[in-house]
Formats: C-alpha cells, sequence, structure tokens
C-alpha cells in the first residue's frame, strides 16, 4: 500500500494525512475485497523496515493503527471478516499488542474473508526463521537435513495456514516487492499500479481482479 507521503505532499498535507486517507482506502479495500469473494486479503501494514522513519511517524502511525482498530472491530465482526497477524508485532508494545490479540480473538469464528494484517513484517527475516527453525530441528535429531524440503520450509512461514497467493497489488508506480511475501509470490501473478494507495478503491479493486483473470497461469508448464 505504497504512496501515502507522496498523495499528502503532493497536496501541500503533512504525511499523516497521506496516512489517514490511506487507512480509509483499506476500509474501501476490506469492503471490496468482501463484496467480490476474495477469499484472503492480505495488507503491508508496517514494515521491518518503518521503524527507519522519523520517530514522530511512526507514533502518527501506531496512533493511526489503535484508533483504526478499536473504531472497525465492529465492522469486522459484523461484515463476518477474521483477523490474522503476520509479522513481529510485539514490538509495538503491551497496549497495542493487547487491542491486536482482543481483535484476533473476537473474529476468530468469521468466514465470509479473512484479512491478513502485517506488521513489523519483512518475508527475509520469515524466511530465515524458517531456516533456523528446522536447523534446530535437525541438531536436536527430529529431522533429517535431507527431508528439508520446499514443503517443509512452506510449513514454517506464517502464512502456512492460508491458501496459496494468487495476486500481489502493489500501488504508486515502483516496481519491486520491497521484502514483501517473498516466497509466497514465487507463482503469484504481479500487478503494479501508477496509483497513488490512498486514492486506491472498489473501481480499481475491480479491475485489478479482472486483469488476473484474464492471465494464463501456467506455474512453469507450456
Amino acid at each position: 500500500m505504497d504512496g501515502n507521503g507522496r498523495w499528502a505532499q503532493s497536496r501541500g498535507l503533512p504525511r499523516i494525512a497521506g496516512h489517514r486517507a490511506g487507512a480509509e482506502a483499506v476500509r474501501r479495500a476490506l469492503q471490496a475485497a468482501a463484496d467480490h469473494g476474495v477469499e484472503v486479503l492480505t495488507i503491508y501494514a508496517f514494515s521491518s523496515e518503518n521503524w527507519r522513519r522519523s520517530e514522530e511517524e511512526v507514533s502518527d502511525l501506531t496512533a493511526l493503527m489503535r484508533f483504526y482498530l478499536e473504531r472497525e472491530l465492529k465492522t469486522l465482526e459484523k461484515e463476518r471478516v477474521r483477523l490474522k497477524l503476520i509479522g513481529d508485532y510485539q514490538a509495538f508494545g503491551p497496549d497495542l499488542v493487547a487491542r491486536l490479540e482482543k481483535a484476533v480473538e473476537r473474529t476468530a469464528s468469521n468466514t465470509r474473508l479473512t484479512l491478513v494484517i502485517a506488521l513489523n513484517y519483512g518475508s527475509r527475516a520469515e524466511i530465515a526463521a524458517a531456516a533456523r527453525t528446522l536447523a534446530q530441528r535437525a541438531l536436536d535429531g527430529q529431522l533429517q537435513v535431507s527431508e528439508i524440503d520446499e514443503q517443509r520450509i512452506a510449513g514454517e512461514m506464517q502464512t502456512r495456514e492460508l491458501p496459496p497467493l494468487d495476486l500481489l497489488i502493489r500501488t504508486s508506480g515502483e516496481v519491486r516487492l520491497s521484502n514483501f511475501l517473498l516466497w509466497q509470490a514465487a507463482y503469484a501473478e504481479l500487478l503494479f499500479l501508477d496509483i497513488m494507495w490512498p486514492d486506491f478503491d472498489e473501481t480499481v479493486f475491480v479491475d485489478a481482479l479482472g486483469q488476473y483473470a484474464s492471465r494464463q497461469r501456467r506455474f512453469g508448464g507450456r
């Protein structure tokens, strides 16, 4: 969900205004996903690299997450959306962690759509953690090194309970994955949009789904 800062800058607004507008775009994307039969929607809300931003911006982002989480919890329950978290969200402190885990617990039985929020997430760190886990099992004699294959590694990903990734969308005109779902995106369709994230709406989402549906997925075959 890229382009909040540039969206605000182009309007002479502070960056936090862009993040607020971006949060509203999340609401629109979530509703569109639910209305159009998407099974899982994963949003990259805060990367492990975002800590490098100014202390003020990080504080604004976490306060915004807290506000929208409190406001939208009833909506998630009403729309039968299950919340799942990936990444090291414990880094956000006990208050926000408690709110996040409360929302996960309260939505656990919902089945219409799974909303996955990536918080303090980095795909390389996720892959490295999976490698460490499997290496330790091998050292402990629970696993033969020869048994470590793609399926074993996939089983250690934080997304292991989710279906395979089909479509990955990035906004703002940047053409890179920026450490997001690198393992999971191996055979996903990629779509890079020139619009800034705050301008993302149902029309754009439906067009993205249409582009995905029109592609022929070969998974390495012919």
